[in-house]
């Protein structure tokens, strides 16, 4: 897909870069065409992602979280769409089977709103699931072919990663983010997401060269997956930032190899 790097993808670049920096670099790591596909749809991120924390009034909460549905809505039934520097380069980049599939990424952060825990771990693997696992099938799709099964597998590994870096933001918040606390349940978690992740790794020749650098994101996720199985102690001292040098080195790995 062919999309003009204009005024409004440039602001949606900026708006990433300031809220969410290892994805801002991710994208920065894909070809140019790539990125103007990648920006939209991480800017929508950085907006959900940050309705529910912005506001103590689950109302108004609710009410920024169905501003972002109703102009999913509008993309995939068109015709016309309303002009905003987010919603309108995002209109350009989904087809109407992306834009419903990212209303669905949207539905499902309303458990941010609320301080309920998990009911149980179908609950707990739905959320990561339609959150970081819709997340990236709808970015991958937006650039090429690749299989719905394999970015699952691989958005539930990375989702869990990126969870566990997050639970004592989480829990200073007042949220309950896991159904299981104790090192044992930590640890149990944190290898099924590498299984998962193991297993879309085991498949990468079901995305193809052009969807490949929606999954950059995830460049992380096996380090810190390995590092919570080894020491799941880690997840509540919040040790599971890579140092800079690593960071940066093992993106540039990952977007000069393709293997994700």
């Amino acid at each position: 897909m062919s999309v003009a790097f204009d005024d409004d993808v440039k602001a949606c670049a900026a708006l990433v870069h300031r809220a969410d920096p290892d994805r801002f670099l991710a994208a920065m790591a894909a070809p140019v065409p790539a990125r103007a596909v990648l920006f939209p749809i991480y800017a929508l991120n950085v907006e959900v992602a940050r309705a529910p924390w912005v506001t103590q009034e689950a109302m108004i909460a609710e009410m920024r979280l169905q501003w972002w549905r109703d102009a999913l809505q509008e993309i995939a039934q068109g015709p016309t769409v309303r002009r905003h520097e987010v919603v309108t380069p995002l209109s350009r980049v989904l087809s109407p089977h992306l834009a419903e599939k990212l209303d669905e990424y949207v539905a499902v952060r309303r458990w941010d709103i609320y301080r309920d825990p998990f009911e149980d771990q179908d609950h707990f693997d739905a959320y990561i699931n339609l959150s970081a696992g819709s997340l990236f099938a709808a970015s991958a799709q937006a650039l090429g072919e690749a299989d719905e099964d394999v970015l699952r597998d691989f958005g539930y590994g990375v989702g869990v990663a990126n969870w566990l870096r997050a639970i004592p933001d989480l829990e200073a918040r007042g949220r309950i983010p896991l159904l299981d606390g104790t090192p044992e349940g930590v640890q149990k978690l944190a290898q099924k997401a590498l299984d998962r992740l193991t297993s879309a790794k085991a498949n990468r020749a079901a995305v193809s060269e052009q969807a490949r650098p929606a999954l950059y994101t995830g460049w992380q996720a096996e380090w810190i997956l390995k590092q919570v199985v080894a020491r799941p102690e880690r997840v509540a001292a919040g040790a599971l930032a890579q140092g800079e040098i690593r960071r940066r080195l093992s993106l540039m790995w990952t977007a000069a190899t393709g293997r994700w």
